[in-house]
């Protein structure tokens, strides 16, 4: 599904590391802020450790022990 794929792509930016901000993921996937927040829920909500941060120089971003174990998984089925 559609979702499916935007959720993989979500991801994928976010696993290439560093804070993004809702606008920034949503100009990288082109939708509103609101489906990148709403599609953030659903990965979160799925065990994906995804956190946010507030205040200046915020964003969004996987903790780091799960970006390594993706990247691993990845290169695994490459």
């Amino acid at each position: 599904t559609v979702r499916a794929g935007r959720l993989l792509n979500l991801l994928l930016v976010l696993q290439q590391g560093g804070r993004f901000t809702a606008a920034q993921l949503a100009r990288r996937l082109a939708v509103s802020e609101r489906t990148v927040l709403r599609d953030l829920e659903v990965l979160s909500g799925s065990g994906v450790p995804v956190y946010g941060v507030r205040g200046p120089g915020g964003g969004f971003e996987l903790l780091d022990t799960f970006q390594q174990t993706f990247i691993l998984l990845s290169q695994v089925h490459d």
